[in-house]
């Protein structure tokens, strides 16, 4: 089966074509400002710009036609009403040309389950790191359910909003990154920030205005800044996992979510793992950022389930919850 899937959940717009499980093509464009962060109006703009070029880009590096495609996946949902809209308009739009069914797909559920598909876990605890979302989840009776999340901004935000004020663009994530190693390679000191879990959860926003403050003091470079952000941040991540971890009685840690393409993460959550005498596993770094080929890829789980929709059945929900999703599998 071919089966051809869009992304538009938030900066970018990707079109991924699968056949059964090899990615034939997974192209994107991301929208990108060297200030400030996301505006929903012009990043939905952005992607109907460029919507039309990802689509033919995907097909050509595929070597398909149109007429071969079997099933159109979508993302519906959570995301950005403006930037969802387009895509959803974009997969009806092909269902009705070609006379195909269509699956709605969550976005986070998608990032989980090419995380399946691309490791060797087989019943994992799943660490979702995103701009939006920041949840620990393990698969239980059908549903993926959360165990733990943030109480008030996705970490992905978070380290947005900690470089806007730091002027280091949009996405900040990679740069903060790399100021971080810059840091750690001169000896930089461990500030001693706020360190924000609570039961399960984790909170950012006590730790961001923290941050804009001593920011604006400037009494601390930003490679020690970011050294210990990414110390204190990721140190939070690593312990509600593990917590999780051992709650559900599991030996295998997956990551999702562009946050986690994150070397240092990766690193931390590898030595917790092994230390339980388990594993932590993370997809290549193109599967782990927002991307069409995990939309296709959950879009034909849900085919096999029966679960496709008509074009007028085919809506978005830039609201709905991983734990609003059943999910057999």
């Amino acid at each position: 089966m071919i089966i051809l899937g869009i992304e538009s959940t938030a900066h970018t717009y990707g079109v991924a074509i699968l056949k059964d499980q090899e990615v034939l093509a997974n192209e994107k464009r991301s929208f990108t400002t060297p200030t400030g962060g996301m505006v929903p109006a012009k990043v939905a703009d952005h992607h109907v710009e460029h919507c039309d070029h990802v689509l033919r880009a995907a097909l050509n590096k595929a070597g398909i036609t149109p007429a071969q495609i079997d099933l159109i996946a979508y993302a519906r949902g959570p995301g950005l009403g403006h930037t969802l809209r387009v895509g959803a308009a974009m997969a009806k739009s092909l269902a009705l040309l070609l006379k195909k069914p269509l699956a709605g797909v969550n976005h986070c559920v998608a990032h989980l389950e090419i995380g399946r598909l691309l490791t060797p876990a087989k019943d994992p605890v799943l660490l979702y790191a995103s701009g939006a979302n920041t949840q620990v989840i393990a698969y239980e009776a059908g549903r993926y359910r959360v165990f733990g999340e943030t109480l008030d901004i996705g970490v992905g935000n978070f380290l947005d909003g900690f470089g806007r004020a730091l002027s280091l663009g949009f996405p900040a994530g990679p740069a903060i990154e790399r100021l971080a190693k810059k840091g750690a390679e001169q000896g930089a000191e461990l500030l001693r920030l706020p360190y924000s879990v609570k039961g399960m959860d984790v909170s950012f926003g006590g730790l961001l205005t923290k941050l804009k403050a001593m920011i604006r003091s400037e009494k601390h470079p930003p490679e020690q800044l970011c050294f210990s952000v990414q110390e204190t941040v990721f140190a939070m991540l690593v312990e509600v996992a593990e917590r999780a971890m051992a709650h559900c009685g599991k030996q295998e840690l997956v990551l999702g979510g562009g946050v986690a393409c994150n070397q240092r993460l990766q690193e931390m959550c590898r030595v917790m793992a092994e230390e339980r005498g388990g594993k932590s596993y993370a997809p290549p770094n193109e599967y782990l950022v927002d991307n069409a080929a995990m939309i296709a890829w959950n879009g034909l789980l849900l085919h096999e389930q029966g679960m496709t929709l008509t074009p007028e059945e085919a809506d978005i929900r830039p609201y709905e919850r991983t734990d609003d999703v059943d999910a057999e599998r």
